[in-house]
């Protein structure tokens, strides 16, 4: 009975569906306004994925589609003789205004039921909270004796460099000094939390700092820096350490500087949208804050639950909503940040426009804490829209993957929110490696896979347009299956196949991970390349932001291995640059490139910005041996 009630209720929310198929576990959509039955998919009833009806064959859907259209226009019909029957009667009694009727339509609630599985919207936002055992502030004692093997320091740089004979070591006055300023539960010297402290997310690099400083104001950090400056004492400055290139941890035994106690809100502005906030807000929260005040952070990444806003404006994080929303260094309208030698740079305007000399905020903006360290900032939030459609798609071949991003970007204009692309490879490890993980198209293995959002503020027309686009894409052979989520929980099982893919990746075993910008037309080249080039020694996983034309390429294997890394480095690197692309596209160069930094800048580019670094930072005491080639740094 209980069964009974359960694809009762799924058939009331999906309108008319065929009873006897449905009685069988079969899925049959009806059209209301059509005499006769649409088969669509029939597949076996999942109550995981219930309320998503799988589209699997191409002459069905396109039927489907038109009848969609159809009934649309019946519906439009119907609306425009109500319209005009209304119009008639305010004219006679003149006693209500029709804009007052449009306007009391417009605030129904956007989420509603549906007879059509491609025209049902969902809202919320997805979240991705870093596991356990994954989590940057956590002990990963939660992971498996095989994978907790893989957490050693691989790919040492430390090994090919030097330390500065000019750095000095850190001694009992020193730490005296800081329990002065900071009191004693800010001076870090546990063992224990250092150990987390000097890994990274990835656990590749690990330094051996033996001081973590906790500062609580801005005014904290310029004395913390003032003395290590004039005692040549590096720093490194930390916030959630979820980095995947080594700028967030200590090479050797730079004291560590982590901001995540300066966590407050300082204000936001309703009118104009815009926060001001302290560095170690975690982005997740300021997510929350403002969805309660009715905006969206511009920015969102599958490390929402770790990562601060400090460390996200000092990598120029890009993340999901690039391609709607653009870069912080679009959504950053200011912000506060401490040189080297302790002096505050007060940068933090709430003014959308302001012409007045150099617009100095930009070069902290993706500097990697090499220039200053950020302490506030302010941003500018766009309104939280009420309808949102998230649509899982699979395409034959990569060409399609492009040729649907064309069409999305011309037909779905305005409203597209995120366009991601995902390989059969990527598919398969996150079915495989991340728990929970589901094949929104389970009927059949496909290639590609595409995730589309869409948001807007008028539900209808976003319907109608998404609608549209999938038909036409269908019509075209760009897409070969799809499922649009009804509801925020399908929503959330799309977005975690493709948030998912980085734990799952560390999972699966030793991940040497390359984040490019490349032209869409060249970027699966490369990944097919190395296939050829790696043959039988690793498995070539790809996946990113399609819309943004930035390019996650993955290598995995059991283990870390010199042949594999050959084989890769510089290869990865001379085709990235011999097409003109970049080798950071997100993540930064940290550790990792500071060497490789020629591939995708030219030598004079990076001698002006050793100059700007040893103008800021003359000693060389802020985040060394990151970002700049280790030659060139003071």
């Amino acid at each position: 009975m209980e069964e009974r009630g359960e694809k009762e209720d799924a058939t009331e929310r999906e309108g008319s569906l065929c009873q006897l198929c449905f009685a069988a576990g079969r899925r049959t959509t009806i059209m209301e306004t059509e005499c006769e039955r649409v088969m669509i998919n029939t597949h076996r009833f999942d109550p995981i994925l219930k309320g998503i009806v799988v589209i699997s064959t191409r002459s069905a859907m396109v039927v489907r589609f038109q009848r969609i259209r159809k009934c649309r226009q019946l519906q439009r019909e119907k609306l425009r003789m109500e319209k005009l029957r209304t119009t008639r009667h305010l004219l006679r009694r003149s006693s209500r205004s029709l804009l007052d009727r449009r306007l009391k339509l417009n605030s129904e609630n956007s989420i509603h039921s549906s007879g059509t599985a491609f025209t049902r919207t969902c809202t919320g936002h997805r979240n991705w909270i870093l596991p356990a055992c994954l989590h940057p502030s956590r002990d990963c004692r939660g992971l498996t004796k095989a994978n907790a093997m893989q957490n050693r320091y691989f790919g040492s740089v430390a090994e090919l460099v030097q330390r500065r004979p000019s750095f000095s070591t850190l001694n009992s006055d020193d730490i005296s000094f800081f329990k002065s300023i900071l009191g004693e539960k800010n001076v870090v010297q546990d063992e224990d939390v250092l150990a987390t402290a000097n890994t990274d997310w990835m656990r590749k690099y690990k330094g051996s700092s033996k001081l973590l400083l906790q500062p609580r104001s801005t005014e904290e950090v310029s004395e913390i820096l003032k003395y290590c400056n004039s005692r040549h004492l590096a720093v490194v400055p930390q916030g959630g350490n979820t980095g995947l290139v080594g700028g967030s941890v200590p090479v050797f035994d730079e004291v560590i500087i982590n901001v995540g106690s300066m966590n407050k809100i300082l204000a936001f502005d309703k009118v104009s949208g815009i926060l001001v906030c302290e560095a170690g807000c975690i982005l997740e929260n300021l997510i929350s804050f403002l969805d309660n005040e009715g905006f969206v952070m511009p920015l969102d990444l599958g490390a929402k639950g770790s990562c601060q806003i400090g460390g996200n404006v000092s990598t120029n994080a890009g993340g999901l909503r690039l391609v709607r929303y653009g870069s912080l260094h679009g959504n950053v309208l200011g912000l506060e940040a401490v040189l080297a030698n302790g002096d505050v740079l007060d940068m933090l305007g709430t003014l959308r426009k302001d012409n007045t000399g150099y617009d100095l905020k930009h070069l902290f903006i993706g500097s990697e804490g090499s220039l200053g360290i950020v302490t506030k900032v302010s941003i500018l939030t766009p309104p939280k829209l009420s309808s949102v459609n998230i649509a899982f798609l699979a395409c034959k071949d990569y060409f399609s993957c492009q040729k649907l991003l064309q069409e999305a970007k011309r037909k779905l204009g305005e409203i597209l929110s995120a366009f991601e692309f995902l390989d059969i490879e990527a598919m398969d490890l996150a079915l495989n490696h991340l728990e929970g993980a589901r094949n929104p198209l389970p009927a059949s293995i496909h290639n590609f896979y595409v995730l589309i959002e869409t948001t807007g503020s008028n539900e209808s027309y976003d319907k109608e347009k998404l609608e549209a686009f999938l038909l036409s894409s269908m019509e075209g052979g760009l897409i070969s299956d799809g499922v649009v989520a009804q509801d925020i929980n399908q929503a959330s099982s799309f977005w975690r196949v493709r948030e998912g893919l980085p734990e799952a990746l560390i999972k699966a075993g030793a991940n040497y991970k390359y984040d490019l910008s490349l032209p869409v037309e060249k970027m699966y080249n490369l990944v097919e390349d190395m296939r050829v080039r790696l043959g039988g020694l690793a498995r070539v996983v790809a996946y990113g932001h399609l819309g943004d034309a930035n390019l996650h390429l993955n290598i995995s294997a059991p283990k870390y291995d010199d042949k594999i890394l050959a084989q890769i480095e510089p290869y990865v690197y001379e085709w990235t640059s011999k097409h003109r692309g970049s080798i950071s596209a997100e993540h930064g160069l940290g550790l990792m490139k500071a060497n490789k930094i020629f591939y995708s800048k030219s030598p004079k580019t990076v001698q002006l910005m050793t100059s700007i670094k040893n103008l800021l930072d003359p000693n060389g005491i802020l985040n060394p041996y990151k970002v700049l080639p280790h030659s060139l740094n003071p």
